[in-house]
């Protein structure tokens, strides 16, 4: 098969690797589809994804496949189903995976066929993978289908954070990450919900997605504005960016026991922190990486949403490339020539 392989020096370049072989509690999928994540994938190109030093390595986390093998213990997917976050499991040819969702084959598993064979959650064998590994309704295009990984580690991150119906939070960012958390927002029922960004493109957006107000990060007198609104500060400020200074400028705006919350990982793991502007009270919370089964456990809502018409992934993906023109992909993603999310398609 095919598979998109980073260098240590940072160069990409499409490989011949050997297929997955599946083991009875595994299926083979053929990949249909995959997110670019602006975060993940960038970080791990330039090495600053922390803990990942193992290269040349196969990326791609937001994967979207079909079902076209099966192992002999295998009962929870068919042939035919459309299965989402299929990953390549170990080493191959020499080429580490961090999941390979960017390969023509990767693999799903049944945790259940895994636990009668003994290698159930807890084993050495397992992997916390299949947790997450749900099948995708055939309704839902492939596609827009690999929005639904960023759907669910979203709201996990929400849930991490606490926010729920009557808060009020500050929101860094619409890209594709801060316009989940304002649309989650909005549908959850926070009552005061402030969208920042530096481009007025994506505020309108941000708007159109339930932001009760939006302003332009670098606008002269922002502070003051903030504060007009919720004088006594709000509950939530997030960081959907990954700039660290963030936490900085949040201590502004947060009220009273209020909560900073970082969202992924930020390339630098350092930061001088000034809480002389934030209140006597108040907390620094990282979310960094949901769990596997937090994220099965978001997949309903995420369904429910979609299924209701008041989520649809389409709005929140701007470009589509066929897997021949990846590099391509990623060099738009490096020069910022779209606000919203790159999907990678096979079919």
């Amino acid at each position: 098969m095919r598979a998109l392989v980073v260098d240590k020096d940072g160069s990409i370049s499409v490989r011949e690797t050997s297929d997955p072989e599946i083991k009875d509690y595994q299926a083979l999928v053929k990949v249909l589809a995959c997110g670019v994540c602006n975060g993940t994938d960038l970080k791990i190109i330039h090495r600053k994804f922390k803990n990942i030093t193992e290269y040349p390595l196969m990326l791609g986390h937001e994967a979207i496949g079909e079902v076209v093998k099966t192992g002999a213990g295998v009962k929870r997917f068919q042939i035919g189903d459309h299965v989402m976050l299929p990953f390549v499991e170990g080493a191959t040819d020499g080429i580490a995976s961090n999941w390979g969702g960017y390969s023509e084959y990767a693999v799903a598993g049944d945790k259940d066929a895994a636990a009668e064979a003994g290698l159930g959650v807890g084993t050495p064998g397992f992997n916390e993978s299949y947790l997450a590994q749900t099948i995708v309704p055939k309704w839902i295009d492939p596609v827009d289908a690999t929005m639904l990984v960023t759907f669910r580690e979203v709201l996990v991150g929400i849930r991490n954070f606490g926010m729920k119906a009557n808060n009020t939070a500050v929101i860094f960012g619409a890209g594709p990450v801060g316009m989940c958390f304002t649309k989650f927002c909005h549908l959850l029922g926070l009552k005061t919900i402030v969208t920042l960004d530096i481009k007025d493109e994506k505020l309108a957006e941000a708007k159109a997605a339930g932001a009760h107000f939006t302003f332009n990060a670098n606008m002269a007198g922002l502070d003051e504005k903030i504060r007009e609104i919720c004088p006594d500060g709000f509950d939530f400020v997030v960081d959907a960016v990954g700039i660290s200074d963030i936490i900085n400028r949040a201590m502004r705006y947060i009220a009273d026991t209020g909560k900073i919350c970082v969202y992924g990982i930020s390339p630098n793991m350092k930061m001088e922190l000034d809480w002389s502007a934030a209140p006597y009270n108040w907390q620094l919370i990282f979310h960094q990486m949901p769990s596997k089964r937090q994220e099965y456990e978001a997949n309903a809502q995420i369904l429910n949403w979609v299924e209701a018409g008041v989520l649809k992934p389409g709005d929140y993906i701007s470009d589509v490339f066929a897997f021949e023109d990846i590099a391509d992909a990623f060099k738009m993603v490096e020069t910022r020539g779209t606000a919203k999310k790159i999907v990678i398609k096979y079919y």
